[in-house]
């Protein structure tokens, strides 16, 4: 006797195929493609546009940021001359900070005792003063001594003497105490760094007998750089704007020069935002720094390097050429 399908079977028959030949069974031209939405993303979007022009027309239609100030004052020869004592600050103190901060960082990791509790006292004492404080005892340190002596401790050896009124002027006593201040951070940042490299590296360098001094300027630090450079850009990024404390000993640096100027003209916003705008480039200038300098240390970690924005402008435009 004939065996005769039922309607269902045949149902169960068709469900029990595999998706993928159901779904090559189907025409491409029955399929529906709908486009992912994100009004979300769209709001967002016309919120920050909306933002951005209320900013920029607020800036444009207000008269009293008085941008014809602004421009008459953004390249005059004063301004130009504080703006050059600031980045003179900024790179004496970060190279002298970063010597000495090294210093301390390998101090502190040092053997002996008496040199590691040595680095500690001094990173725990200048992390703990105000950068203002500092600044002022520097200042009148002359109150406490005369004279600088250069010789042999407890004897009357002396190689040379200088006055310390002579010796600490306004410049000196600025990049000094920044240098102090800034040394103390940049040792936590450096000693940091080094602690992070793989225990293994002083181990296989150390049984390759290489000096001390070999195994971390060679190989351990410039791996530890890798985690030094940001908290370390961070640092001369906020060296920069703490330039601007040094007002307190009148030296004529950007933010001193600005003050003078307004305390003369009375055109307080307009030169304030000239200060601002160059503020706003030393640290573009070193943002962009980091960047290049990160993707130079990065090389070892990475087979490929990915574009720069540069190079991703360069592609954009040669896929529009080619199109």
């Amino acid at each position: 006797m004939p065996i005769v399908a039922k309607p269902y079977d045949l149902l169960d028959e068709v469900s029990a195929q595999p998706l993928r030949q159901r779904r090559a069974a189907t025409p491409i031209k029955a399929l529906r493609v709908v486009p992912a939405r994100h009004p979300w993303r769209w709001a967002g979007s016309i919120f920050a546009a909306l933002v951005l022009l209320a900013i920029v027309h607020s800036l444009a239609s207000n008269p009293r940021w008085e941008w014809g100030v602004f421009g008459q004052w953004f390249f005059s020869p004063s301004v130009l001359r504080g703006l050059g004592q600031t980045l003179l600050l900024t790179l004496l103190s970060t190279v002298f900070s970063i010597l000495l901060g090294t210093a301390l960082a390998l101090a502190r990791l040092s053997g002996s005792p008496l040199l590691a509790a040595l680095a500690w006292g001094y990173i725990w004492f200048f992390r703990s003063m105000p950068a203002l404080l500092v600044l002022i005892i520097l200042y009148n340190f002359a109150y406490l001594y005369d004279h600088i002596v250069l010789g042999v401790p407890f004897t009357d050896l002396v190689f040379a003497e200088w006055s310390t009124v002579d010796v600490l002027s306004q410049f000196t006593v600025a990049v000094l105490g920044l240098s102090l201040m800034q040394a103390a951070y940049a040792a936590e940042i450096i000693r940091g760094g080094l602690i992070g490299v793989d225990a293994g590296q002083h181990e296989a360098a150390a049984a390759l007998g290489l000096p001390a001094s070999r195994r971390i300027f060679r190989i351990i630090l410039p791996q530890a750089l890798r985690s030094i450079l940001p908290s370390g850009f961070n640092e001369i990024i906020g060296l920069v704007k703490g330039t601007s404390i040094v007002y307190v000993l009148a030296l004529p640096e950007l933010f001193y020069t600005v003050q003078v100027i307004y305390n003369r003209t009375q055109a307080v916003i307009p030169l304030l935002i000239v200060a601002t705008v160059w503020y706003l480039i030393i640290t573009t200038a070193l943002t962009s720094a980091q960047y290049y300098v990160e993707r130079h240390f990065a090389r070892g970690t990475a087979r490929v390097l990915p574009p720069t924005p540069l190079q991703r402008v360069r592609r954009w435009f040669k896929e529009k050429a080619h199109a």
